[in-house]
């Protein structure tokens, strides 16, 4: 799947990166006709831990699915956020067969 990882006020390291897209690789195990995927890392700039954001914007054909976390870690918030895309993928893909 091609990721397009965008990372707002900071420069992201290729460790970072590569988690990502290994990550959302994982996503295609679950629904397979992911078109791509965006995602935004940002860092907020505030004195809570928890300030880094990640925002992954997912297509798939005929509908768009949108998740934002924000944790005290990038590889935290990116985990969850993939964690909710898979439960809404199984969800659209049930309804997928459901229609069939």
């Amino acid at each position: 799947m091609q990721v397009n990882a965008q990372s707002v006020n900071f420069n992201a390291d290729r460790k970072l990166i590569d988690f990502l897209q290994n990550r959302m690789d994982k996503l295609e195990t679950f629904y397979d006709k992911i078109i791509n995927a965006d995602v935004f890392l940002k860092v907020e700039n505030t004195s809570v831990k928890e300030n880094k954001i990640v925002e992954i914007k997912l297509n798939v054909p005929g509908d768009v699915f949108m998740m934002k976390k924000q944790c005290k870690s990038f590889e935290e918030a990116v985990d969850s956020a993939c964690s909710s895309l898979e439960r809404k993928l199984i969800k659209r893909k049930e309804k997928m067969r459901v229609q069939a």
